[in-house]
């Protein structure tokens, strides 16, 4: 099914959850042994750094610790949450981290897949968080492939932006856009390299196959056409 045009076509929320999840249905049984490819919902706060306890310590404070001052001090207690309500209570879109799919070998991520939403980047705010995010996966070595349908609005890209960011001197890709990247061994002038797949996306053309890297050597084909298609029919979407 050739790619819809996103500037105004409601429908999005509907097709970017079953989408993702066709492309795990597709990278999944494409894993070499010992890889492990799942969706996330929370943001990566600790890139490289596998599951487990965190080392936090907790103690409490003694009596004669306690500074004193002119202000007296509620005695804390155990409850169930209800004895202080909140000042105001409200859901805040941009708290939303949305869904990735994300692949992982010995408890370490090492590639990231992910669907740039309207909501990544309809303000500055949100611009600015999603680029960090993505920085953030290949400054931690974490190959990734970014796909974004959404033209709007104008003018801005990741690509564009994570390039400038990088200092890579480079064409603009503007959305409709997709782009792997494979972070690689150290570089003789240093840093590491990069290799680049970019490809231009058309509403009413087909999308293309791009390369989900694993390591340097290895990587899953995806085809996003074909996962596309799949999640469009199931979403309903003509």
């Amino acid at each position: 099914m050739p790619l819809h045009e996103w500037t105004d076509r409601p429908g999005w929320e509907g097709l970017d959850h079953v989408w993702i999840t066709e492309l795990l249905r597709w990278v999944k049984p494409r894993l070499p042994a010992g890889y492990r490819a799942y969706i996330g919902s929370a943001p990566v706060l600790a890139v490289g750094m596998p599951g487990g306890r965190p080392d936090v310590g907790v103690g409490r404070w003694a009596a004669d610790e306690v500074t004193e001052t002119n202000c007296s001090t509620p005695e804390v207690s155990v409850g169930s949450g209800d004895e202080m309500e909140p000042d105001i209570e409200l859901a805040v879109a941009t708290l939303d981290p949305g869904t990735s799919l994300w692949v992982e070998r010995g408890g370490r991520l090492v590639a990231a897949l992910e669907l740039i939403s309207p909501r990544n980047k309809d303000r500055p705010s949100a611009r600015d968080a999603y680029l960090a995010r993505y920085l953030g996966y290949l400054l931690e070595s974490v190959h990734l492939l970014l796909v974004d349908v959404h033209p709007r609005p104008i003018g801005f890209s990741f690509a564009d932006r994570i390039a400038a960011e990088l200092s890579i001197d480079q064409e603009p890709l503007p959305p409709p856009m997709a782009i792997s990247y494979r972070v690689g061994e150290p570089a003789a002038t240093g840093g590491r390299l990069l290799a680049i797949w970019r490809r231009a996306l058309n509403p009413g053309s087909c999308l293309p196959t791009l390369p989900l890297p694993l390591t340097t050597h290895v990587n899953v084909s995806v085809d996003l056409e074909r996962t596309y298609s799949a999640a469009a029919v199931d979403a309903y979407l003509e």
